[in-house]
């Protein structure tokens, strides 16, 4: 848990308070289906621990954890994606993180060229 402050909703899915449709469950990350998907294939992926707020600090502070949840990531687009996805962290409000707890988006199966960005 995150301190004094109230678990994070990521945390509350990892404590099987919050049902979520898993996708992968190991010692240290959790993913599963994102509840407003933006692609065929949306997967949020989260380290369990909420003690780092975004992609920067993991980073710092712990690049083997952010490490594996890149690892997590490449298997479920293997396995849902044939391979091929975006990763998306966003870092801060403004940039659309609404969760302060690290966590990046999966996205993928059947984009086009040009949709969310791409070239």
């Amino acid at each position: 848990m995150s301190g004094t402050a109230e678990p994070t909703v990521f945390e509350r899915i990892a404590a099987g308070e919050i049902p979520a449709r898993m996708v992968a469950d190991t010692e240290r990350i959790i993913a599963f289906h994102d509840i407003s998907p933006q692609a065929p294939v949306h997967v949020v992926v989260t380290p369990r621990t909420a003690e780092y707020r975004d992609v920067v600090e993991l980073a710092a502070a712990d690049p083997e954890l952010l490490a594996e949840l890149v690892s997590v990531a490449r298997g479920i687009a293997e396995e849902l994606a044939d391979g091929q996805f975006r990763l998306v962290f966003n870092t801060g409000p403004a940039a659309g993180q609404t969760v302060f707890h690290v966590h990046a988006h999966v996205l993928g199966g059947g984009l086009e060229e040009g949709s969310l960005g791409g070239r």
